[in-house]
């Protein structure tokens, strides 16, 4: 049985999270099961790893960093022995260089680039980014966004945006006064500043593409 493994790093929606990954896990009729753990041995074994995260990037790093073994834990299973990882909201941010909310702070340094506040064209539009919008997709048709039509829509909360330093690693956009990044990946690594937990059926078939994908 493939186990997901779900980070608990105190932040994020883990109960929401982790029921939208049994109920795709269920409808698509795969063999998972997903464990909510702070154990950096669960994650060292698992087969897929989940990184959520709520709030402002400083606070969701030194959570993590207060796990120990954790980054270690990870290093070896996501960059080294390439399991597909995916990172939600701050989750996906982290995997930037640099976080710039409230001074400079290192990320996880998995994809080059940082995270900077959201500073639409509009000034009538406002901060944080919040609710439903449409998703743009980059050409590229990675496997994480298979099967989404043009105008799929997913929920976003959120102040700040990752920046990445290669466009190529974009994979999806949403307009709020101007491009913002919805989706990030490269090589097993992806990311969605969007909540696919609370996205409805855009959101269970990215969770489902994420279990299926095999990079």
């Amino acid at each position: 049985m493939s186990i997901v493994a779900l980070i608990d790093y105190g932040s994020g929606n883990l109960r929401s999270a982790a029921k939208a990954f049994e109920r795709a896990i269920t409808e698509a009729g795969l063999d998972g099961d997903v464990k909510v753990t702070a154990d950096p041995e669960v994650v060292r074994k698992a087969d897929r790893i989940v990184l959520p995260g709520v709030g402002a990037f400083a606070d969701c790093k030194r959570g993590l960093d207060a796990l120990a073994g954790m980054n270690e834990a990870l290093h070896e299973a996501v960059i080294e022995r390439k399991r597909p990882f995916l990172g939600i909201c701050v989750g996906m941010q982290l995997m930037a260089e640099w976080g710039r909310e409230f001074g400079d702070h290192a990320g996880l340094g998995w994809i080059e680039g940082d995270v900077v506040p959201i500073a639409p064209a509009d000034a009538a539009l406002k901060i944080p980014h919040m609710g439903w919008n449409e998703l743009q997709f980059v050409p590229g048709d990675h496997p994480l966004l298979a099967g989404l039509q043009r105008g799929s829509h997913a929920y976003f909360v959120h102040s700040f945006q990752f920046r990445p330093t290669r466009p190529a690693q974009i994979l999806a956009t949403v307009d709020y006064g101007g491009p913002l990044t919805a989706a990030v990946g490269r090589d097993n690594l992806v990311g969605t500043q969007f909540h696919p937990e609370k996205s409805q059926a855009t959101g269970l078939m990215v969770i489902t593409n994420f279990l299926r994908w095999r990079p």
